[in-house]
């Protein structure tokens, strides 16, 4: 190769300074051909330079299929990886850079898919099974893969993975898997052993068990479930004789000579009787009379035409031994009758079959190698029946798989489910009982629920139905043209169509719906119906305080008009709300205006006042203050000087400069809140400010103090009347299409989905006046008229849409089997059953019960909900029409038609015979059978095999009266019953011809002429059986949404009814059909199913007051219990010790909302009152009062609490007065802010202003300046934010549970750790980062969801008393949270209606009779009746009429034959150290083998084994037990982990092991006793691998040594020593089982 020659030269030259050129050499050496054909002397240089490729490109092309090219970079490449020039690499081997390829369209989805595989058998890991434990705990952990391969699924071939790789990822090819331990065979205990199965000598008795736990995971199958033993009833007594007759076997049927053979073997012996006879016969009018009577006898006779039955002779040989068994003369057994030699029989004919029919179809006409292949039948006819044969017909009937091949065969249909559009989020259903919102849920909001239906549809029926289409459209091209023309490579066209498409497509929609078809047909995991949903809570409007009213202005500045105007005061949306209509129409209105007069649109406003100027240039006296004024808007926002040019500009104040001793006034305060909002007739707004006296005047010329009146100031405000006025909007209208406006092409949505068109939104706007109502809209300012039109985006509407109709489901099969309810009624009506008027009805009720579905239903589904004024769902979604009265099925019946006449055995065989007479004695004679009709119409004899019961005796023993013989008449007919219990009735026969002489017919005994017998008691009794089942609620159809449940809509309480079996017996105490005691199988009674009660709780309380009046606290609110909840329902909270339950929530209060207001300074009242100087050290006073704060400053008076006590101003002072001459200083401003950090060496200050200067005399003004060291937490402060901790998760009023919010609160606290306001931390600027609101969940109290209940199950027993049918349900949404936890019973019993269980019982085989003879061949005899017994073991069986067994088949070969199956075992599930391992349950029967000759062991069935999987298995352990010791031996017993004892099915092999060394002496003794019995000549023995021969008791001890892997304790130190003797008996047995041996081996 050119890649590794070219690495490897590089290397070794780039190398060759700095080592030895070693490696160059060796691979010269060792690789020759390394270097390439070197020239003469020359080595040819290193290949330096690759192609290199890129990955494939997509496939592009014009057409979808296999016509596409893909292309990928080819480029040259330096072996050290630069890319260089194409011309350095070699052009020939330069690889292609495009390839032909399939292009994947997206309707290739439909053609295309993945084929999966099965998982083939779990492989353990290689790594993990080196470490494999000594012991099997859990399992071996393994791994399974499995063939994946895309298809095109029309034709069935693999395909590129690309193209399924295109719609779908590859699939998992491997997965984990388990290997579990393997499990042996359990079986139970053994029974107790049988009776001995004769009466004298030696027989056979048995003890049987069942299977407890079938072998799984390649554990050790199951022992014997038999054991025998030999047992001795007694000695057989018999008289002891010298002579005795002894008869032979039979001899084999033959058929006569014929009439041919016989004449001529005649003719020597007796001419004269030839001559005779030959005369008798040559007469023409006797050879025409039997000729006549022949031909009538073959017309009446009616052929078999499926059996040939042809009655023969058979002898034996009769003769006289004595008692060493030598042959003596017939005149040594001296007997009045011998034993009959002849005997007519029947030929033996074997069955016949026909040749095997053509295969039928295959039943699967479709092509999916994944799912089950089907089946084809080919069938023969019996041409021949048997007849005396023991061999039965072979099967008439093969299947065998297929698989439907060819180009036409259609892929399969599949399946899958399809859901629904989920429903309306809903949140009634997780309301508790109690809860008031129920009865207003339009409100609700938050956490719901939602559901939706789900059907199955065929998923692939648009394939087949355009794969049916392409192929009439191919057929019909075919037939049109007789040129062939190559087919496209794909010329099928799909139309793909969804639901929901706007522009009026619902309806191709609905038409590509697929119809719904049986549940059954879908398989895999069911898509959920339920789950959990959010509605959005709505969020109210938060709108801030009103502001203060503003002044007058024009409602458009802009156009100034009229002398009228408005005052305006406004609020603003603090929190957008969100639901309802959206937008702020859900907010109150946001303006309020109040009539004015004289309104102008701009104003000066006053800044501040500056500095008092006397006047004339003095330094003290009256003057004027200039204020510093900006021209503000009607808001309150300055703008340009220009625009108040025709406003009127604020003229100076006049002011006044304190002279020397002049009186000294302070500054005005402020004006103080307006006293009423608005003036009316009896109210005035009003404002107050007041000033005060700092010093008094001297008393030679200085300016006097005014009076106190003029000490304050009082001006009228809010001089507006109180006819306040606003707009009032209503809701917005339905959007309604505008069809001015043009369609447009828009991606806007509206509620998640796409907007069709635009439309336009109303509302109405009217004025409203306070307190008043409507008026005028001209009261309002018209400029601030809300829009009562907005466009707005419609929706696109969407229409009901359905599925079609499924297909009807099938009626009542088109016949009834047995007799129909309509024969039942008449013959009520007809008076043939003798039933009371309440029975009759309660027949016709139970006949009304089971005669099965009459009406044959489809539906449809709601796939699409309407919406937005789409089409309702006005069509009807259930169908339903009444089946055709099912006809009573075709019955059939065996016709039997007259006996033949009686054939003896010819007269050339018992002619030699002594005492026989020719003409009579006993033969055989046959009939033919036929099939009928009910109708007596004919039928096919298959027909009556099915139907018709077992088959009438063909042939029968008969009599030909000999002259000695007593001839009477055939039965009469029964005489009739008079109805009365206790009545008799007869028949009779009588005596005919010569008998009538004989005295030995009129002897009764022997010949009964009359017979009598009970007539049928028509009396009945009817009587409570078993336990009462559960409380059943009547079965009824829940209203429920798209047929789905939620919450609260299915009745699971209330009255019900529980039902107790009734059985029936007649007057002998049988149980007979429940029908004829009136009683259709019920005892019904009403019963209560407890309604489940909630957990009551009380509303919440009222919210307390928040814990802090400044800052972050909390507030509560409580409920308290009323009721605890019972029968399940849902739980309460937690509570607490008085079972109340709190919910806290942080608040938070503004710390300015409540503010301490003061007014100003009384006058400093002296204490030493000078009063030449008035002046001096006092005290002064001023009132404080806590107020409420708002927009328009302090309004009411509040409670002093409600403000902080420590923020609370002083109400008095010590005040100093100065004298008229001293120096007067004004009021101490604030002071300074220290700056922080806080410490003594910062400081602040405050400092005063001089008013009035000193006179000559007076004291000089002090210093105008305070300062103090800034005190840390005295007189400065540090601030900082601090976050609380977060709330409860809190939700909307109208919500229950589902998303919320979680706050917390932010605080300025200062140093001290006061909370203040906020604006402290705000002008620091302190940085937040904190988020105060986050989302969150509040678990929705879900209820538990159930399924509906399944179907009854089938009865657990067949008959009997104590049958059981069981429902259950599932659990199809667990509770959640506080929501109802689900009920335990999940299951429901109820009994069975009791049916008789019929049976054959055998009688015990008679002892071996030979008839006339002492000895030889003879026959055996049992009676076979048919019983009736309840089921239970306990139930002695009564004999019924035979009829009853009809359906059931005896078991011919008595001598060997299976019990009846075993009950099913519990469920039990493959666990380890009790946790299931996920394999599901298995339950076990098996059914044992009874022998009761061991002749005919080769003949026995082997015992049978039958699993089925179960639910609510259980795990089970299985542990050894041990008594105490007694003696030298103790019981050991294996136990089931619920106290059964059982058996472990292994055989060890340790035990044979031990007993090893005495087989050898064994051998030896068994060899002897083989050889010193004569062994006849049998039939060759079937093995049989389930059933071992003759298995002894042993067994049970050789089983039971090991239990599930551990060694079993020694129980008996004679074990090996009774082991050696019984495997003694037991091969020595095994060998004799079939011998005629006088040996007896004792145990």
């Amino acid at each position: 190769m050119g890649l590794p020659a070219g690495r490897s030269a590089s290397r070794s030259r780039g190398t060759a300074g700095r080592r030895p050129a070693v490696l160059p050499l060796l691979l010269l050496l060792l690789c020759p051909g390394a270097y390439g054909a070197a020239a003469p002397g020359e080595a040819e240089a290193p290949i330096l330079y690759l192609w290199k490729t890129g990955p494939w490109g997509r496939c592009m092309g014009d057409g979808c299929g296999p016509g596409g090219i893909q292309t990928r970079a080819v480029w040259c490449a330096h072996v050290e990886g630069w890319t260089t020039l194409h011309t350095n690499c070699k052009p020939a081997e330069r690889p292609s850079n495009q390839q032909n390829c399939f292009k994947v369209c997206d309707w290739h989805k439909e053609l295309y898919d993945w084929r999966l595989g099965p998982w083939n058998q779990c492989q353990p890991v290689i790594s993990k099974s080196l470490e494999k434990p000594l012991e099997c705990v859990k399992g071996e952990e393994g791994i399974q893969v499995r063939e994946i391969t895309c298809i095109e699924k029309e034709k069935d071939v693999p395909a590129e993975d690309i193209i399924c790789e295109y719609f779908e990822p590859k699939p998992l090819l491997e997965q984990a898997c388990l290997i579990p331990c393997r499990q042996d065979c359990i079986v139970s205990e053994f029974s107790a052993w049988s009776e001995c199965s004769k009466t004298c000598g030696s027989g056979l008795q048995h003890r049987t068990r069942h299977v407890v736990a079938p072998p799984q995971f390649g554990g050790s199958g199951c022992p014997n479930l038999t054991e025998f033993q030999v047992c001795q009833s007694g000695p057989c007594e018999a008289e002891e004789r010298m002579y005795s007759l002894q008869v032979g076997p039979w001899s084999t049927c033959s058929m006569p000579h014929s009439r041919q053979v016989r004449q001529a073997r005649r003719r020597g012996k007796s001419k004269e009787r030839d001559k005779d006879r030959g005369k008798g016969v040559k007469d023409p009018e006797a050879r025409e009379l039997i000729k006549k009577k022949r031909n009538r006898n073959r017309q009446s006779r009616q052929e078999n035409k499926y059996w040939d039955i042809q009655i023969g002779y058979q002898t034996r040989e009769v003769m006289c031994v004595n008692k060493t068994g030598k042959a003596a003369d017939l005149s040594f057994c001296q007997q009045e009758k011998l034993p009959m030699t002849f005997q007519a029989c029947v030929m033996t004919k074997e069955c016949q079959v026909s040749e095997w029919s053509e295969w039928s179809p295959c039943s699967k006409t479709c092509h999916d190698t994944a799912s089950p292949k089907g089946t084809r039948v080919r069938t023969r006819l019996i041409r021949q029946f048997p007849i005396g044969s023991e061999k039965k017909c072979p099967e008439l009937e093969e299947k065998e798989p297929c698989v439907s091949q060819g180009d036409g065969v259609a892929p399969c249909a599949t399946y899958s489910w399809k859901t629904t559009e989920w429903t309306e989020c809903r949140v009634d259903p997780l309301l508790s009982q109690q809860d008031k919102r129920r009865g207003n849920q339009t409100a609700l909001c938050g956490g719901g629920v939602q559901t939706r239906e789900v059907y199955c549809v065929q998923a692939n029926e648009n394939l087949l139905s355009q794969l049916n289409t392409h192929k009439d459209k191919e057929e019909t091209k075919y037939q049109s043209t007789l040129k062939p023309s190559a087919a496209p490579s794909l010329s099928i066209t799909f139309e793909i169509t969804d639901g929901g498409y706007p522009n009026g497509k619902d309806k191709q929609a609905q038409r590509g719906a697929p119809k719904p078809v049986d549940l059954k047909s879908c398989t895999g995991p069911v898509p959920n119906t339920t789950q959990l949903c959010h509605i959005p809570c709505p969020i109210e409007c938060e709108v801030s305080p009103w502001t203060a009213w503003g002044p007058c202005t024009y409602e458009n500045c802009n156009d100034q008009q009229g002398k009228k105007g408005f005052k305006l005061r406004k609020r603003r949306i603090t929190n957008e709300p969100t639901g309802g209509s959206g937008g702020s129409g859900n907010c109150p209105h946001l303006l309020e205006a109040i009539p004015c007069e004289e309104p102008s649109c701009y104003d000066w406003k006053a800044v501040r006042l500056g500095d008092c100027e006397p006047d004339n240039g003095k330094e003290c006296g009256p003057g004027t203050q200039v204020q510093e004024v900006v021209c503000i808007n009607s808001d309150g926002e300055e703008v340009d000087r220009q625009l108040c040019r025709d406003a009127i500009f604020p003229i100076p104040v006049a002011c006044d400069v304190p002279c020397p001793k002049d009186c000294v006034l302070s500054m005005w305060s402020t004006w103080s809140s307006c006293s009423h909002t608005c003036s009316g007739k009896t109210t005035e707004g009003k404002q107050i400010r007041a000033r005060s006296i700092l010093a008094y005047a001297g008393e030679e010329g200085g300016v006097q103090c005014p009076n106190s009146s003029a000490l304050q100031e009082v001006r009228s405000c809010n001089e507006h009347p109180c006819t306040v006025y606003h707009w009032q909007t209503g809701p917005w209208g339905q959007c309604i299409e505008d069809t001015s406006v043009s369609s447009f092409n828009t991606t806007a949505t509206w509620n998640g989905e796409a907007s069709c068109s635009v439309g336009m939104q109303t509302r109405k706007v009217i004025c409203v006046r306070v307190n008043v109502g409507q008026v005028g809209p001209k009261k309002c300012p018209e400029s601030l008229r809300p829009e009562t039109v907005r466009p707005c985006l419609l929706p696109c509407r969407k229409d009901c849409i359905v599925t079609p109709y499924s297909d009807w489901t099938s009626c009542p099969s088109s016949c009834k089997e047995g007799f129909s309810s309509c024969d039942i009624q008449a013959q009520l009506l007809c008076g043939m059953w003798d039933l009371p008027e309440p029975g009759i009805k309660l027949m016709s009720n139970a006949l009304a019960r089971d005669s099965g579905i009459k009406k044959q239903t489809r539906h449809r589904v709601i796939i699409q909900l309407p919406a937005n004024g789409g089409r309702d769902c006005t069509d009807p979604l259930y169908e339903e029409k009444a089946c055709e009265a099912p006809q009573v099925c075709q019955s059939y019946r065996w016709k039997t038609h007259k006996w033949r006449r009686c054939q003896l055995v010819p007269w050339s065989v018992q002619q030699d015979s002594p005492g026989a007479q020719e003409g009579c004695g006993p033969g055989r004679q046959a009939r033919a059978i036929t099939c009928r009709k009910q109708d007596g119409g004919q039928a096919g004899i298959h027909e009556c095999l099915r139907y018709a019961g077992p088959v009438p005796a063909l042939t029968q023993a008969c009599q030909m009266p000999c002259q000695d013989d007593c001839q009477l008449t055939s039965w009469s007919r029964f005489s009739s019953c008079n109805g009365d219990c206790g009545a008799v009735r007869t028949r009779k026969r009588a005596i005919v011809g010569k008998s009538k002489k004989k005295e030995k017919c009129k002897n009764s005994h022997l010949y009964p002429l009359i017979e009598t017998q009970y007539c049928p008691c028509d009396k009945y009794n009817a009587q409570p059986v078993g336990n009462w089942s559960d409380c059943i609620l009547p079965e009824g159809k829940a209203e429920v949404l798209l047929g789905m449940k939620v919450q609260g809509d299915v009745k699971e309480c209330g009255q019900g009814y529980r039902y107790q079996a009734m059985a029936c017996y007649d007057q002998n105490g049988r149980l007979v059909e429940t029908s004829r005691c009136n009683s259709h199988g019920y005892i019904e009674e009403a019963c209560i199913i407890p309604c489940p009660s909630d957990c009551k709780l009380s509303e919440w309380s009222n919210w307390s007051r928040c814990s802090k009046s400044c800052g972050s606290g909390v507030k509560v609110r409580s409920k308290w219990l009323r009721e605890k909840p019972y029968n399940g329902g849902r739980p309460c909270p937690k509570l607490d010790h008085v079972n109340q339950v709190y919910e806290v929530v942080p608040c938070h209060s503004d710390c300015s909302q409540y503010i301490w207001v003061t007014e100003p300074w009384s006058i400093c009242k002296v204490t030493f009152v000078n009063t030449r100087d008035n002046c001096g050290e006092g005290v002064q006073t001023r009132k404080v009062r806590c107020m409420q704060n708002t927009a328009d400053g302090p309004s009411d008076h509040v409670e002093d609490y409600l403000c902080d006590p420590e923020e609370m101003p002083l109400g008095s002072r010590e005040c100093k007065l100065p004298c008229p001459e001293d120096c007067v200083v004004s009021e101490w401003g604030p002071w300074t802010r220290c700056s922080l950090p806080c410490n003594q060496s910062n400081f602040r200050q405050r400092s005063a202003d001089p008013i009035r200067q000193p006179a000559e005399e007076g004291r000089a003004c002090p210093d105008a300046v305070e300062k103090e060291p800034c005190n840390l937490n005295k007189n400065c402060f540090h601030y900082d934010y601090n976050v609380t901790d977060w709330s409860t998760c809190q939700l909307s009023e109208k919500a229950v549970c589902g998303n919320g919010i979680k706050t917390r609160m932010l605080d300025c606290v200062r140093s001290d750790g006061k909370s203040v306001n906020l604006k402290y931390c705000e002008e620091l600027g302190l940085e937040k980062t904190w988020q105060m609101n986050t989302s969150c969940m509040v678990e929705c109290p879900v209820n538990c969801q159930l399924s509906d209940w399944s179907p009854w199950s089938e009865c657990s027993q067949t008959c009997g008393l104590t049958g059981k049918m069981i429902r259950r349900r599932t659990v199809t949404q667990p509770f959640q949270g506080d929501g109802r936890p689900c009920p335990a019973l999940m299951e429901q019993s109820k009994p069975c209606p009791v049916k008789p269980c019929y049976q054959w019982r055998y009688g015990p085989w008679s002892a071996c009779q030979v008839q006339d003879a002492q000895c030889g061949e003879g026959t055996r005899t049992r009676n076979i009746s048919c019983v009736v017994s309840d089921g239970s073991a306990d139930d002695f069986s009564k004999v019924v009429d035979e009829e009853f067994c009809t359906d059931i088949e005896p078991t011919i070969d008595g001598d060997c034959y299976l019990k009846d199956w075993s009950s099913w075992s519990l469920c039990q599930l493959t666990c380890v150290n009790g946790e299931d391992l996920g394999f599901g349950g298995i339950q076990v029967r098996s059914r044992a083998v009874i022998i009761q000759e061991l002749e005919n062991q080769h003949l026995c069935p082997e015992q049978k084994l039958e699993t089925k999987s179960c639910d609510d298995g259980q795990c089970y352990e299985y542990k050894w037990m041990a008594s105490a010791w007694k003696g030298s031996s103790r019981t050991v017993w294996c136990q089931r982990s619920d106290g059964v004892n059982v058996t472990d099915g292994r055989l060890k092999t340790w035990v044979y092991g031990v007993a090893a060394g005495a087989f050898v002496l064994l051998i030896f003794i068994v060899s002897m006793i083989y050889l010193a019995c004569k062994k006849p000549k049998k039939p060759q023995r079937r093995q049989n691998n389930r059933l071992k021969p003759l298995t002894l008791a042993y067994d049970g001890d050789a089983d039971i040594i090991l239990c599930l892997h551990r060694l079993r304790p020694l129980h008996d130190t004679r074990l090996l020593t009774r082991m050696q003797r019984i495997q003694a008996v037991h091969d020595t047995n095994m060998g004799l089982e079939n011998e005629y041996c006088d040996h007896e081996i004792t145990m």
